[in-house]
C-alpha cells in the first residue's frame, strides 16, 4: 500500500498506507549484437541513461525562487530537469522533472555535496525535503552544514508531467463501498471499479504507464545527479524510497558515494508487488494491536476500554454504525480504515486518532467527519491525492508481472483477512488494477551487490507495519558490506526522523564521516507517544 496521505484512498508501500521494477539489470549485456535495434532493452536503457546524463550534466538546473504555489520558501530555489520519457530512446519524447535545493548552511570547506531524498510511495514528492533546514529540523541540523538538501518530484508525481486516472474530485467522493465484501456480489462489483480504474489509467494517461517504472526513476535519478554536477549521488531513500535506492545501487553502484534507506522495501523478485502487499497486511494486524494496547493502557486519556479486546470492540462497533448509516453522510468504513490506519504507520498518528475516537465514542461526531470525510473544496488537495495513487498504481503494476487469476486473488485474500482483517481487503481492491494492466509489465531488477557499491546504512524498525522487518534483512544481505540498525519493539515508519540518539548520531556519523559500526546495531525504542 501508498504512503498514507490524510484524506485519501488506501495506502501501500511507501508504504504508509502503507508504503515498487522493470528492465533487467544494465551492462548485463547477453551477447556481442550488431545494430542499436536489436540490442537487449536494458543495454539500450543504460546507454540512453547515459547519453541523458551527459546532457544534463552540460546543461545542469536553472535554479531560481519557486512558484509561489508550491509553498516552499526562499531561500529554497526550484528548477527542472529533462528525462528521457523512453530510455531506450533518449533522442525521442523528454519529460521534465520538477527539483529543488536549498544549500549547505555550514562554510564551504565543510560542503560534501547534495543529498538527495525520496520519501516513497510510489507516488510521494520530494520537494518538502528542503523545508527541514528552512523550518530548523534539530535532528538534521548537523547532515544540513554538509551538504545541499535536494528533492525531486518523481516523473509523473506532482509537477514532474502528472499522471491521472480518475477526476479528481470523483476519487475522492464518499462514502465509498465497504472494503470487507459481504457476498460474491459485493467481490463483483469492486472487481468492476478495479477495471474500471485500470482502463481510465490507460484512457487518461497511457503514454506514460509503460515508462512509469522503478528502474526509470532511478535512471531519472541519475540523471538529477549529472544535473546538479556530482560525479556520485548521496542519496536518502524511505519507504518505497528504499526500493529506488536498491535499484539505483543496482544499475548505478559506481555513481553512490553514501546511501541510507530507512524502512525498507523487500527487494526481492518474488515479493515485488503482490507477495509485498500481502506481507503488509500481517504486519499492520500486529501494529493496530500495538495500538490498541496503547489506547487500553492509557483508559484514564480516552475512556475507549483498558483492554486490547475492549478497544477492538468498540472499533468493530464504529464500523458497524457506519456500515449501516455513515457518519455526517460521508465517513463509511472505507473512510474509517483510510483514517485508522494512519496509527499503525506512523506514532505521531497515535494520539490524534485516539483524540477523534474517544470524542466519538462520548458523543462528538463532528472530529469525525472532520478527520475522516473528503473535503471537496480542497481541489489541490485532491489533486495531489489523486495523482499519488494514479503514480503508485503505474509503478506497482507496471514494475511486475501480477497474478491475472481472480481465483488466487480471492484465496490469498480470504485466508489472509481471517486472522487479519485490519487492512486486508482495503488493500487489496486498491492493487487490483494490476491484474487487468492495460499496459506492459516488466521483469523486477534482481538487487545486488555490483563493484564500486559502497557500503549502505539500513535503518528499520523491527515492528513496522508498512515495510515488515524481513525487508531490511533481505536488503542486507543483497548489498555486501551493508550495516542495519534495527530499532527494537518499535514500529514506526521511518525512523530517521525520529528523536533517537542511538540512530540519530549513527545517520550523522555515517553521512559526515563514511562511519560506520563494525557490526549492526540494535537500538531501544524512541519514546512512546504519550496523551
Amino acid at each position: 500500500m501508498r504512503e498514507n496521505r490524510p484524506k485519501s484512498r488506501l495506502l501501500a508501500l511507501g508504504s504508509a498506507g502503507v508504503l515498487v521494477t522493470a528492465t533487467l539489470i544494465a551492462g548485463a549485456v547477453t551477447a556481442p549484437v550488431a545494430g542499436a535495434a536489436s540490442r537487449p532493452a536494458q543495454d539500450r536503457e543504460a546507454k540512453g541513461a547515459e547519453i541523458a546524463a551527459a546532457r544534463a550534466a552540460k546543461a545542469g538546473i536553472k535554479w531560481r525562487d519557486c512558484p509561489a504555489d508550491w509553498g516552499l520558501e526562499k531561500p529554497i530555489q526550484c528548477g527542472w530537469v529533462s528525462v528521457p520519457l523512453d530510455y531506450a530512446r533518449p533522442h525521442g519524447k523528454q519529460i521534465k522533472l520538477a527539483v529543488d535545493r536549498i544549500g549547505n548552511t555550514g562554510t564551504k570547506k565543510e560542503r560534501q555535496g547534495a543529498l538527495v531524498y525520496n520519501p516513497g510511495g510510489p507516488g510521494g514528492s520530494g520537494l518538502r525535503f528542503p523545508r527541514r533546514v528552512t523550518t530548523n529540523n534539530a535532528i538534521w541540523a548537523n547532515v544540513a552544514k554538509a551538504y545541499d538538501f535536494v528533492g525531486f518530484d518523481p516523473r509523473g508525481v506532482g509537477h514532474s508531467t502528472p499522471i491521472s486516472c480518475v477526476d479528481p474530485q470523483e476519487y475522492v467522493k464518499a462514502p465509498k463501498m465497504d472494503p470487507v465484501p459481504d457476498s460474491e456480489a459485493d467481490k463483483t462489483a469492486q472487481r468492476k471499479l478495479a477495471r474500471a480504474y485500470a482502463e481510465g489509467c490507460a484512457e487518461r494517461s497511457g503514454a506514460m504507464l509503460p515508462h512509469m517504472t522503478t528502474p526509470n526513476t532511478a535512471r531519472d535519478l541519475d540523471v538529477i545527479r549529472a544535473a546538479l554536477g556530482e560525479k556520485k549521488l548521496n542519496y536518502l531513500g524511505v519507504s518505497y524510497g528504499t526500493y529506488l535506492g536498491a535499484v539505483y545501487g543496482t544499475l548505478f553502484p559506481g555513481h553512490l558515494r553514501r546511501m541510507v534507506v530507512d524502512s525498507v522495501v523487500d527487494p526481492s523478485r518474488e515479493k515485488i508487488w503482490y507477495q509485498a502487499n500481502l506481507d503488509q497486511d500481517v504486519a499492520f494486524e500486529g501494529r493496530w494491536q500495538d495500538w490498541q494496547d496503547w489506547v487500553a493502557a492509557n483508559d484514564a486519556a480516552f475512556h475507549l476500554g483498558t483492554t486490547r479486546a475492549a478497544v477492538q470492540a468498540k472499533w468493530l462497533q464504529l464500523r458497524a454504525t457506519a456500515k449501516k448509516h455513515p457518519i455526517g453522510g460521508v465517513v463509511g468504513p472505507a473512510e474509517l480504515i483510510s483514517f485508522f490506519q494512519s496509527a499503525p504507520y506512523y506514532d505521531s498518528s497515535w494520539v490524534p486518532v485516539a483524540t477523534v475516537f474517544s470524542k466519538y465514542v462520548a458523543g462528538d461526531t463532528q472530529a469525525l467527519v472532520d478527520a475522516a470525510a473528503p473535503d471537496l473544496s480542497d481541489t489541490a488537495g485532491n489533486i495531489a491525492s489523486e495523482n499519488g495513487n494514479a503514480v503508485y498504481t503505474a509503478v506497482e503494476c507496471a514494475d511486475a508481472k501480477w497474478p491475472t487469476s481472480w481465483q488466487k486473488w480471492n484465496r490469498d485474500n480470504t485466508r489472509l483477512h481471517q486472522d487479519h482483517p485490519f487492512l486486508t481487503w482495503s488493500n487489496a481492491w486498491m492493487n487490483l488494477p494490476c491484474a487487468t494492466w492495460p499496459a506492459k509489465q516488466h521483469t523486477p531488477v534482481e538487487v545486488k551487490t555490483h563493484k564500486g557499491l559502497p557500503k549502505v546504512l539500513i535503518v528499520q524498525s523491527a515492528r513496522d507495519a508498512a515495510t515488515p522487518y524481513g525487508g531490511a534483512v533481505e536488503l542486507h544481505k543483497r548489498f555486501q558490506g551493508s550495516r542495519l540498525i534495527t530499532e527494537k519493539n518499535a514500529g514506526s515508519h521511518g525512523v530517521t526522523g525520529l528523536v533517537n540518539p542511538c540512530v540519530n548520531q549513527r545517520v550523522d556519523a555515517y553521512l559526515l564521516k563514511g562511519a560506520l559500526d563494525g557490526k549492526d546495531v540494535t537500538c531501544a525504542p524512541h519514546a512512546t507517544p504519550k496523551p
